[in-house]
């Protein structure tokens, strides 16, 4: 066994994985890519936002197919069902490659390939001695050599294809030659006979595409095939969730929660998915928590955002209040050197992870992102209005608890007062997304829902506090009505029902319930605030 031929890394990462409690049967994959062996469209690029499952396949596909002499992983997964699995489970020659790893101090490409070239040829002779094999060869050469003198092909498997173009060390002629090198291993060989890889970014991004244009690329926004093997389905969280429950001793995570923090993303078939890294490390520590990028992470997010402020605002502002923006999405423009225009922007973020697309509408897609958008709202102060009304998003907390209605309504007259085009105030919608961005800090100390079922109705805002024994506050917007008629409207629609536990059953909430009315007169400009304990 070798360093990239028939390595049995691949299968012990699997076997490690399907040993876990919350492993995921996705082997059905399989029986897509068996019947492209040996056929003309046997190129297969897979590219997905970070920890969706990308290196996880990569591993089980690999270890399906090689010749370890290792017993099959796969007796008891779907793909054991198939008719062809006896007879092409371990029967194959697989060449893996992890291009995300590098020689030791590694400073320069030709170090970098000479990794995957050296070992390469290595594996070969070991492989086949009685072959004259020399050491200098190109790789191509030689593995072209094998198949002429023995008819042997191999299936590439080839993870993280774009890690060397994020490394430093790269320069625009080493990009083409890695691409030249791609090219020369697998474009028109005979010795393929599968060839899967992964990323982040289509090939496209670094290519014209005709070095590699021999690839069908699937991405998850506008490619409908392989949708269901990346991320989790509501199903397959509901089976988690229920091993959860009979595993864990003490649970502290609602199926609900789940969806909330790590739900949201959409296929190109309409699919809703969850982050499969964060719902299993969620279960797995008891915990939810900003999993996929680290708690108040927010670079990634303003990369983009900052080639377009100005444009870019508005729309912010309405998504963080869970509104979805119309946006239509270019497959590669992450390819652009420079993302200039707001549909470029979106769809970059959309390739990443960092927005979600579905029927035309550009969003955020959980809680677990909102997070690092609040936390971009808070630190970037090219952000203009939204980085000012997030910044006084603790005083209008206080100001609540404390039922200072003249602080509150001082401070909405100043969201209004500044240059915030949004704040034409046509809608409740608009005023809305205003106040969500203005109780910005409640997010530290609440859960905070929009139009929430309350009652006998949905309530515009609800604060669900995270210490139980805190304020619980319900918050209802008017256009031309007065805070009184909001907080009748409370009242009489029941809402407070939310915070009571069921009949008989004590009350998970024991801390006061407030209700908030906030109204703005579109004659007189004006907001008038009311708070009311119930």
């Amino acid at each position: 066994m070798g360093q990239f031929l028939n390595n049995k890394e691949p299968y012990d990462k699997f076997k490690t994985v399907m040993n876990g409690t919350y492993f995921v049967d996705k082997s059905e994959i399989l029986e897509e890519l068996i019947p492209a062996l040996q056929q003309e469209q046997r190129f297969f690029c897979i590219t997905r936002p970070r920890r969706f499952g990308k290196t996880v396949m990569a591993n089980m596909i690999a270890a399906f197919f090689e010749n370890t002499g290792e017993p099959s992983l796969f007796e008891h997964l779907h793909i054991a069902e198939y008719a062809g699995y006896k007879e092409q489970a371990g029967k194959h020659d697989v060449i893996y490659i992890d291009f995300s790893e590098m020689p030791r101090e590694c400073q320069n490409y030709q170090e970098y390939i000479d990794r995957v070239q050296n070992g390469l040829v290595r594996d070969i002779q070991e492989a086949y001695p009685e072959l004259v094999i020399e050491n200098n060869a190109a790789v191509w050469d030689i593995l072209s050599l094998v198949f002429n003198q023995t008819g042997h092909k191999f299936i590439f498997v080839i993870d993280e294809w774009d890690a060397v173009f994020h490394s430093s060390f790269i320069t625009e002629k080493d990009k083409k030659d890695y691409l030249l090198f791609l090219k020369l291993l697998l474009k028109g060989q005979s010795y393929v006979e599968l060839a899967y890889m992964t990323g982040v970014l289509p090939i496209a991004k670094y290519s014209d595409g005709s070095e590699l244009n021999m690839f069908l690329e699937y991405n998850m926004a506008t490619r409908v095939r392989f949708s269901e093997y990346f991320g989790f389905s509501d199903e397959e969280v509901d089976m988690l969730y229920q091993r959860y429950l009979e595993k864990t001793k003490k649970p502290q995570i609602t199926r609900e929660s789940l969806r909330e923090w790590y739900d949201g993303y959409h296929t190109a078939a309409g699919e809703r998915l969850y982050n499969p890294r964060s719902v299993v490390c969620a279960l797995t520590d008891n915990q939810l928590s900003n999993y996929w990028v680290s708690s108040g992470k927010y670079d990634s997010i303003f990369t983009y955002i900052q080639y377009n402020v100005d444009q870019i605002q508005n729309d912010l502002t309405l998504m963080f209040a869970g509104e979805r923006i119309p946006s239509g999405i270019q497959e590669y423009a992450a390819t652009a050197q420079e993302l200039k225009t707001k549909e470029e922007i979106y769809s970059a973020m959309v390739v990443y992870g960092l927005l979600t697309y579905d029927n035309g509408m550009v969003f955020i897609p959980n809680k677990e992102l909102m997070g690092s958008y609040a936390s971009m709202m808070k630190k970037e102060q090219s952000l203009g209005y939204i980085y000012r009304l997030a910044n006084v998003s603790s005083q209008m907390l206080q100001a609540t608890l404390a039922g200072d209605t003249e602080t509150m309504s001082k401070i909405i007259q100043y969201a209004h007062n500044t240059e915030v085009p949004i704040l034409s105030y046509n809608n409740e919608t608009e005023l809305s997304a205003i106040i969500n961005l203005v109780y910005l800090s409640a997010r530290d100390q609440y859960r905070v829902e929009r139009e929430d079922k309350a009652g006998k109705g949905y309530v515009d805002f609800i604060f669900y506090p995270v210490r139980y024994d805190q304020d619980c506050i319900i918050l209802e917007l008017k256009m031309n009505y007065t805070p009184e008629e909001a907080i009748a409207q409370i009242k009489e629609k029941e809402y407070a029902l939310r915070f009571k536990g069921k009949t008989a059953a004590q009350d998970k909430y024991t801390g006061p319930i407030l209700a908030v009315g906030i109204s703005y007169n579109k004659e007189t400009k004006e907001h008038s605030c009311k708070v009311e304990e119930l």
